[in-house]
């Protein structure tokens, strides 16, 4: 694999934030102008500036409370270290942040026999990491500090906070694409105004079909590349590789893809946790036997 700076990285992490949001932000206004025009054209005007103040808003919300949205879309519920089924948990958790020099996240469990993990929040100091009860229940000490070390690694470089952004926009681009076809039922036809706009309207409506498809191959590109990142990042934080190659074997055995995950949100965690027929031409995660073939070789 190419040798990459991790301080490169985080400033790319940072950069590709704003990009991101920025973005998405024009493809949010191109809707709402389109949807005005589609369905009460006289109120055009009012309804865009509501919405440019009702989006801002929006990304406000999404950079500092993305995060919670996340862990409460997949059920994580927050544990503290009196909990006897995560003492190892927080024992890699603790351990690893000191090594990989952040602070150490809030601990959330997702009661699942599936084994997985993910990170969230918007930068090291305001960060979560959440495990199912199987990854628990079933990995040996190397092989959950293997995982811990991957979802600590999104954290120290900045991963989540592109990643949240990314499940939280993905979501309301599909909210306001769908809204705007079903919309179009509402507005009379063949009148002399909507001749005159037809063509815009069209844009619109393909637009409206794309918009979430071209988000979420933004999507899928970044996830493959900075989950072998996160892999080569663990193996140093951990110096032990097998460890994780490991968890990743089991994982490979035993997982059977049925979290019922929202797909907005599937690309945050270590493995993807829904199994689908388009995973080799849409997935988020890189194959786990190239992962596995990549660690065993450092």
């Amino acid at each position: 694999m190419e040798k990459v700076s991790f301080f490169d990285e985080i400033e790319k992490n940072k950069r590709n934030s704003v990009l991101l949001a920025s973005s998405i932000f024009l493809v949010l206004m191109l809707l709402v102008y389109t949807m005005s025009l589609a369905i009460i054209p006289e109120f055009s005007i009012f309804i865009i500036a509501f919405s440019v103040v009702f989006v801002l808003i929006y990304i406000y919300s999404t950079y500092n409370y993305g995060d919670k949205i996340v862990l409460r879309a997949t059920g994580a519920k927050e544990v503290k270290e009196d909990d006897r089924r995560c003492v190892h948990l927080f024992n890699a958790v603790d351990g690893l942040s000191i090594a990989a020099g952040i602070p150490r996240p809030k601990v959330y469990v997702i009661e699942s026999e599936e084994m997985n993990a993910f990170a969230t929040g918007k930068g090291p100091e305001h960060a979560s990491i959440a495990v199912t009860t199987g990854l628990i229940k079933n990995l040996k000490r190397d092989e959950l500090e293997g995982v811990i070390g991957h979802e600590l690694s999104h954290i120290a470089n900045y991963d989540i906070r592109f990643a949240t952004l990314i499940a939280v926009m993905v979501g309301l681009i599909a909210i306001l694409s769908n809204f705007l076809i079903r919309g179009m039922r509402f507005r009379t036809r063949g009148d002399e105004e909507e001749r005159k706009i037809g063509f815009l309207i069209l844009i619109g409506l393909i637009l409206a079909i794309i918009a979430p498809i071209m988000v979420r191959l933004v999507q899928f590109a970044i996830s493959r590349k900075r989950e072998f990142l996160a892999d080569a990042s663990s193996a140093k934080l951990t110096r032990y590789p097998d460890g994780l190659a490991s968890a990743l074997e089991k994982i490979m055995k035993v997982n059977r893809g049925k979290m019922e995950v929202s797909e907005a949100v599937s690309h945050l965690f270590f493995v993807d946790p829904n199994k689908s027929p388009l995973d080799k031409l849409y997935a988020t995660h890189p194959p786990i036997k190239e992962r596995i073939k990549i660690l065993r070789a450092m």
